[in-house]
């Protein structure tokens, strides 16, 4: 195990701010995670990310061994909307989850990214990455992903500052009557089911605005554009007011539309480039069953 010793002189501040300026070639994120993992010590004392560093402090760092991959690359084909040395966008079909887990261990995005891309980045370890965000498993659409650690931080420090773009469209039960809205409702793990997530005093901020696309009896078409990213975020949110995603398996009714899971396609995605800092923005078309579905829907109004 690799050991680095750093002594403060004049620096001050948090210890992750001060050893990611001291250490070049280790990013913040990186440290936080030596951090959390008890990897770190101040005078042989261990501390937090938040430990304000003082003239004279002594700390050690004991770096662990890099983790054996265990994750492996998979030949399954993947729609890259854009890729350059920093950056990879892609079309995430329905039904792809997009890292393992202990029910998914194989056939996922990151099985698929391995084999298609050379270079991820490592800030979220060996089962993630790359991976910036996340989609659910039956939504469809854009995801970003990092090819190094640099451009990992750029990306996950735009989500947190609210400043990318993402854009979803989704098709609910029950017809919205105005045009615009916002919801405001925090959201955290249900308190009846603990696999749901549901609106809750005490819940994490979330935000979601949208904007109805077209009416049709029985089901709205609207698009949603995120200023949260919690986890299942529009669907909890969208039956909090009493118009739920069709074809939700989860937060839906169970008379429902046919498909693949929920309606719900992340359709524009837009961000700063972490190089050049170019905003750049990308779409993709709605999936074939989203579409047949909505001309359906269409021809029984006629």
């Amino acid at each position: 195990m690799e050991q680095i010793n750093v002594k403060i002189k004049n620096e001050t501040g948090r210890i992750d701010k001060v050893l990611s300026e001291r250490l070049k070639g280790h990013s913040r994120s990186q440290i936080q995670q030596w951090l959390k993992e008890e990897n770190v010590r101040v005078n042989n004392e261990l501390v937090k990310s938040n430990y304000k560093v003082k003239q004279e402090d002594e700390i050690v760092i004991n770096v662990p061994e890099p983790e054996v991959l265990d994750v492996l690359p998979e030949n399954i084909p993947l729609t890259i909307v854009y890729e350059d040395q920093d950056v990879v966008v892609v079309n995430k079909p329905q039904g792809m989850v997009v890292h393992p887990s202990a029910g998914h261990p194989t056939g996922t995005l990151v099985n698929a990214l391995l084999y298609h891309i050379k270079d991820l980045s490592s800030i979220n370890g060996v089962i993630r990455p790359g991976i910036v965000h996340r989609i659910d498993k039956d939504t469809s659409g854009l995801l970003m992903v990092a090819k190094n650690d640099k451009a990992h931080e750029a990306l996950a420090e735009q989500l947190k500052d609210k400043t990318s773009l993402r854009k979803y469209v989704a098709l609910v039960h029950g017809e919205i009557g105005h045009d615009k809205g916002e919801i405001n409702a925090p959201i955290g793990r249900s308190k009846t089911d603990r696999k749901m997530q549901a609106v809750i005093e005490g819940g994490k901020p979330a935000v979601t605005h949208f904007e109805v696309l077209e009416r049709f009896s029985d089901y709205t078409l609207v698009q949603l554009q995120l200023e949260t990213g919690r986890t299942h975020q529009i669907r909890v949110h969208m039956k909090y007011i009493g118009y739920p995603v069709a074809g939700d398996p989860v937060y839906g009714p169970r008379r429902t539309l046919k498909g693949n899971g929920q309606f719900l396609h992340a359709e524009m995605l837009g961000f700063k480039h972490p190089t050049t800092g170019e905003m750049m923005v990308f779409e993709a078309p709605l999936p074939e069953i989203f579409e047949k579905t909505i001309e359906q829907l269409r021809n029984i109004e006629e």
